[in-house]
């Protein structure tokens, strides 16, 4: 019995090791890092989903094959993944990345240029289901394998895809409320933790849901907010906003397409054009509420940057709409009145195009001044030089020529058309002083005194006449003081370029004749390529002109090494394999006697 007894003791004594040894330890993941970093390293920077969702894909099979955790060669068996599976912390991985594969899927179809149709959108429902249901089990298991922090990311992160399954499929949006608020208060409480990096992402993140947590509350109408307000909630970019983004432009696609519904005609300089394609209809629409947008009061506080991206979509618009008169000409077939019906609409968008064309332009003029006079900062931007201005007041003239061709194209021309003409042909004055101006300055950095007060004196010229026109038809105030400015500055430029040219003069005997002091045979700059005497055909000064700041040099010296030509050496090879012909029988005999004959 002692002994029983002793046996039983040190049994339960070894049994306690066994039990720690059978403790697994807690796997750590950083879900939020790790799927931010995977995105912006494989498409999601640029919105492509599909090379994201072909990284999930190969990310999947690498881990399988790594993990020995394939499905069968031959006939496919599914294998599941539950607790007493995850052994490492790569089965987490596993499940997470399926998760994402799905959702990836499904903004790529929720990405298609035209929009799911119903048999597409029922996809893209199942792949959101798909996600949902490997994010609820990637919860479900890093709250039993993993730690505290990774089991409040996962769940985190089955909320954010249970949101996005309810926000895409238009219904209980208490609910979908619930999970991003639940989302959104993880990410605040993780935010305030962790490396420097992790709190920077929990932050965006946070910002990230704003929106769609505020567009739930309009739903559900616990929010003052207007529609016309919700357009600017989504202007962050980022992954987790697409699918706010592609719900917002659906809602705003079908608001356009009821108020396309009572909008039968276009009005341009006194025309009325109907438009029967409701297509056309719906991308006039939208052009014309961007232009409202950029034309509204509180415009003028937005960023250069944005401004022209709300440009960039009001010419995607609007060349959508000539798209779809054009193919409207194209099945037109023989009537008539509706081919001058079109053809006219289709003058009438261009027009407007044509418009905003030069607005964009302009706005970049604008942008090139405020740069052109400043010094590089800390951000280190590059400064605009006058040749730059002048690129732009070419395309300028060459917009405002184009438009004036094209509504000078028509026979009968209406007051409207009259007037808009004569706006083109001052604008085009008022840029070709500006260009001038600007290509004064140009000579002027570049050291030509004559030349750039020559121009400037055009310039100002161009902008006193301009002004006087613009001041006989009472245009606005803003147009005649810039005038004004342009032409003081023309006048104070031209004394300054006359008074330097003055002074270069006085001071050119004695520029010359220093340089020509220190001009020498060859300097040891490698650099310079070309000598005086090299240059002799050619005129290009070496000691008059300002600009020239390096030593001319007059030759090479000392001279350098040439070859001349010599006598050749000749070495006869085959002197020593010659059979020359025996000349014996040329050879001269002696004559001997008889007596010497008897000795041989």
């Amino acid at each position: 019995m002692g002994k029983q007894s002793e046996a039983s003791a040190m049994e339960i004594d070894n049994s306690k090791p066994n039990v720690a040894d059978q403790i697994s330890p807690k796997f750590s993941i950083n879900v939020l890092q790790l799927l931010k970093s995977a995105q912006m390293q494989h498409g999601l920077r640029h919105g492509d989903y599909t090379r994201y969702r072909r990284y999930c894909t190969a990310r999947l099979r690498r881990l399988c094959k790594s993990l020995k955790f394939t499905h069968g060669r031959g006939k496919y068996t599914r294998r599941a993944i539950t607790e007493s599976t995850v052994t490492e912390v790569r089965y987490l991985h596993l499940v997470l990345y399926t998760a994402e594969r799905a959702w990836s899927h499904a903004m790529e179809k929720r990405q298609l240029p035209d929009g799911p149709n119903a048999r597409q959108r029922i996809y893209l429902i199942g792949r959101m289901r798909k996600a949902v249901k490997w994010a609820t089990l990637f919860s479900q298991l890093c709250a039993i394998k993993g730690d505290s922090r990774t089991s409040l990311e996962a769940e985190a992160y089955a909320s954010y895809m249970k949101g996005n399954l309810l926000f895409e499929q238009d219904q209980n949006w208490d609910t979908a409320l619930m999970n991003f608020k639940s989302a959104r208060a993880v990410y605040e409480e993780l935010g305030k933790y962790g490396d420097l990096e992790n709190q920077v992402l929990c932050r965006e993140r946070v910002e990230e849901l704003e929106p769609s947590i505020r567009y739930c509350l309009h739903k559900v109408g616990e929010s003052n907010l207007q529609a016309s307000e919700l357009l600017h909630i989504g202007e962050m970019e980022g992954p987790a906003l697409d699918l706010f983004k592609a719900k917002l432009e659906a809602v705003m696609a079908e608001a356009r397409s009821q108020q396309a519904a009572s909008m039968t005609e276009f009005h341009w300089l006194g025309h009325r054009f109907p438009i029967s394609n409701a297509k056309t209809r719906v991308a006039i629409l939208k052009a014309q509420e961007l232009e409202k947008e950029l034309h509204d009061p509180a415009a003028d506080s937005l960023p250069a940057e944005k401004r022209l991206a709300i440009f960039d979509k009001i010419f995607t618009a609007y060349h959508e709409a000539r798209s779809c008169i054009r193919s409207d000409l194209a099945s037109a077939g023989n009537a008539e009145n509706v081919k001058d019906d079109l053809n006219g609409l289709d003058k009438a968008v261009s027009a407007v195009l044509g418009q905003r064309t030069i607005e964009r332009n302009q706005l970049l003029v604008s942008i090139a001044k405020s740069k052109l006079s400043r010094r590089r900062d800390d951000k280190n931007e590059k400064v605009t030089k006058p040749e730059e201005l002048v690129r732009l007041y070419d395309l300028l003239l060459q917009n405002t020529a184009d438009l004036s061709d094209l509504v000078n194209s028509g026979r009968d021309r209406k007051p409207e058309e009259l007037a808009f003409s004569e706006e083109c042909a001052l604008k085009s004055l008022s840029f070709r002083a500006e260009r001038c101006f600007y290509l004064a300055k140009s000579y002027s950095l570049a050291g030509k005194r004559a030349e750039a007060y020559a121009l400037y004196s055009r310039a100002r010229s161009l902008a006193e006449d301009t002004l006087q026109k613009f001041q006989t038809l009472n245009e606005s105030d803003q147009i005649i003081k810039e005038l004004k400015m342009l032409c003081d500055e023309c006048r104070s430029n031209s004394c300054i370029e006359h008074a330097k040219g003055i002074m270069e003069e006085v001071k050119a005997p004695e520029n010359l004749s220093k340089r020509i002091s220190n001009m020498s045979l060859t300097v040891a700059d490698k650099k310079l390529e070309k000598f005086l005497l090299e240059k002799l055909d050619s005129y290009e000064s070496a000691v008059g002109d300002s600009n020239v700041k390096a030593v001319s040099r007059i030759e090479v010296f000392p001279p350098a090494f040439q070859a001349i030509p010599r006598n050749p050496i000749v070495l006869d090879l085959a002197f020593n394999y010659i059979d020359f012909p025996s000349l014996e029988n040329r050879m001269k005999k002696d004559k001997k006697g008889f007596i010497s004959r008897l000795w041989r």
